[in-house]
């Protein structure tokens, strides 16, 4: 199945002289392939609703910002939902993303 979305970095920037910052995410679009579909209730033991999770694993084609950035990507756009990227494998010219809960700021 095809995936076309967002994925966003947290890099880090220099705010003022001497104090820097990886607050301002730099979100860039990819085209790629969804290589695993599933998801899991996880439930947390303190609340009543279940967290959703999904167990998602996406190949992208990696530009070469991707390719130099990818230790600092965050999260990817599924289904209009930002996800956290949990694991990024390098298989040249691709990256394997595993997503995981949703992504908070």
């Amino acid at each position: 199945m095809k995936w076309y979305g967002k994925i966003g970095y947290e890099l880090l920037t220099e705010a003022e002289p001497g104090v820097w910052s990886d607050n301002n995410p730099v979100e860039r679009a990819y085209y790629g392939d969804i290589i695993r579909n599933t998801r899991k209730l996880q439930s947390t033991g303190d609340s009543s609703n279940d967290n959703i999770r999904i167990s998602n694993q996406l190949s992208i084609i990696a530009d070469p910002f991707a390719n130099e950035n990818f230790h600092a990507m965050r999260y990817a756009e599924f289904m209009g939902t930002k996800w956290k990227i949990e694991d990024v494998e390098v298989q040249y010219p691709r990256l394997l993303l595993t997503l995981g809960g949703v992504y908070n700021v």
